[in-house]
């Protein structure tokens, strides 16, 4: 992108791609179909819209800085089919984008990443798959295995129902401005729905103190459970003193099954 346009909020998370090999390289990591929908949230100033625009049906662009919409209007009017969407990703009703998306595709934000992510997992069960640049920090987070410190109810949740890959680990020399933090291209393939209310409720509190053990850190919760808990975590194999930490995502969802 040109050094002359808006300048980016960091309020926002906003860090626009400088690199045009990389813009091509998140394209072709994404495996664009004829028929794909495509959802970017944080459009910027267009430039990877630009690239989506001629492989995909469709591309909803989502952008909350009404100072890029300009931009973003003149890359719409050089394609028929890029549908833009003005505000903030967490609260417009994504379930209601027509023609629904398939693939996920996107320079995201930082201060929104891991929420977005779960909450496009839940809401918008026809997504197939995400291309997601994030902060490094996340994309290990995502992606680490259980007994690690970074493995935690995001962890959980997203590997549920998805396939995480570390694409690439990415520099901080082609963002504008230059992050303090580095980034990373990771890729999420769907393999199943997303975890049920009842199984995110018990990850979510399980993860909430993690010092103390998994049917502690459950009691604060639902008062009462801590008995119920350690004794499902013996019939799971677990030490009824276990931390969250310890269980598999599979053992979280027969945990939650055993605690009705």
């Amino acid at each position: 992108m040109s050094s002359d346009g808006e300048r980016p909020l960091v309020r926002l998370g906003q860090n626009f791609l400088a690199d045009t090999n990389l813009l091509g390289a998140i394209v072709r990591e994404a495996e664009i179909e004829p028929d794909d929908v495509v959802l970017e949230v944080g459009g910027g100033e267009g430039a990877l819209t630009g690239e989506l625009a001629p492989l995909a049906a469709t591309v909803h662009v989502i952008e909350l800085d009404d100072r890029l919409i300009p931009k973003l209007e003149a890359v719409a009017g050089e394609h028929g089919n890029v549908e833009l969407h003005l505000g903030d990703a967490m609260r417009l009703p994504l379930a209601g984008l027509e023609p629904a998306p398939t693939r996920m595709v996107a320079n995201l934000p930082y201060s929104i990443a891991t929420p977005l992510i779960l909450r496009t997992i839940a809401e918008l069960p026809g997504l197939g798959s995400w291309t997601l640049m994030v902060q490094r920090e996340i994309a290990d987070r995502l992606r680490a295995a259980p007994g690690s410190r970074t493995y935690g109810s995001p962890s959980v949740l997203v590997q549920l129902a998805c396939e995480v890959r570390l694409l690439r680990a990415v520099d901080p020399a082609v963002f504008r401005p230059r992050p303090r933090v580095h980034s990373a291209l990771i890729g999420l393939r769907r393999v199943a729905g997303a975890a049920s209310p009842e199984v995110a409720a018990v990850v979510r509190a399980a993860f909430a103190h993690r010092r103390k053990s998994l049917a502690r850190s459950l009691e604060h919760a639902r008062p009462g459970v801590r008995d119920a808990a350690r004794s499902a975590l013996e019939q799971l194999g677990l030490r009824p003193d276990a931390r969250a930490e310890q269980l598999s995502p599979q053992q979280f969802v027969a945990l939650a099954e055993r605690l009705g």
